[in-house]
């Protein structure tokens, strides 16, 4: 599957597809083929991904992918909610479950619980839980703000001292749950949550970012033209040693009409 334009600014790669279809099912063969590389090196590979409607084609299409060892497979989730009730499809653990982790049948799943009585406690917990099991690969998407997990700017460092943190979640953020589908209002959308820090996810040797959809435009334009800062957190993208964003026409819309060639 050919992308329709690829290249590289800075560090990162990036490549264009027509349509998210293409995007996810291209992401996934890329995503299968590491995991095969490193199985062939390791006795165990260890995946953080990430929960949002922009995965749901690379999620579907890397269940399918073939000649996966899934039982060498660790995998963990970037950020979860504060305050959802246990079975709310919403939650981030509950929406993977749902469309990839009850699909391959993984070693382990590691669960951030955003329910607990002490969730600075449940930070250690968790960060314990990745320098145990050090991060091969990140899946991730890019926020309508620039976030990566659930880093907005306001609390985005790229010097982080921790793994994992209690945050605030901004307007932009919580505006992006409705119009992904997953709130039917912003005030039915949680206020904090527990999320990886930037450091946690650049600290994987290998990233995969997918990011689809038009409205997802102005994050993606930011992303690849602005100065690197943590006024656009996924701008450190662009200093990863190995990681490919994978965009659509309609995410690359607003970048592509100041780049120097013209989509078909």
């Amino acid at each position: 599957m050919t992308p329709l334009h690829e290249t590289t600014i800075d560090n990162l790669q990036v490549k264009l597809f027509k349509t998210r279809q293409e995007l996810g099912q291209n992401a996934a063969q890329m995503a299968a083929a590491k995991i095969r590389e490193l199985l062939q090196g390791q006795d165990v590979v260890n995946i953080i991904f990430a929960a949002a409607p922009s995965q749901n084609e690379f999620l579907d299409a890397l269940a399918q992918q073939p000649e996966i060892d899934w039982q060498r497979v660790n995998a963990f989730h970037m950020d979860e909610y504060i305050g959802l009730s246990d079975d709310a499809p919403q939650r981030f653990g509950n929406f993977l479950k749902d469309r990839f982790f009850d699909k391959v049948p993984l070693r382990a799943v590691f669960y951030i619980n955003g329910n607990v009585n002490d969730p600075d406690a449940e930070c250690l917990r968790y960060e314990a839980l990745l320098n145990e099991h050090p991060t091969d690969i990140v899946c991730m998407g890019i926020g309508e703000n620039c976030h990566i997990a659930f880093n907005d700017p306001h609390i985005a460092f790229f010097n982080d001292p921790v793994l994992v943190k209690k945050v605030d979640l901004d307007l932009t953020s919580r505006h992006q749950q409705v119009h992904d589908g997953c709130f039917a209002s912003i005030e039915l959308v949680p206020e904090y949550a527990l999320t990886l820090t930037i450091p946690a996810l650049v600290k994987a040797p290998t990233v995969f970012c997918m990011v689809p959809a038009a409205h997802k435009a102005e994050a993606i334009y930011h992303t690849l033209v602005d100065e690197i800062s943590e006024i656009y957190p996924s701008t450190i993208l662009r200093k990863h040693p190995n990681a490919t964003l994978f965009i659509d026409q309609g995410s690359a819309r607003q970048w592509t009409k100041e780049a120097s060639f013209v989509s078909k």
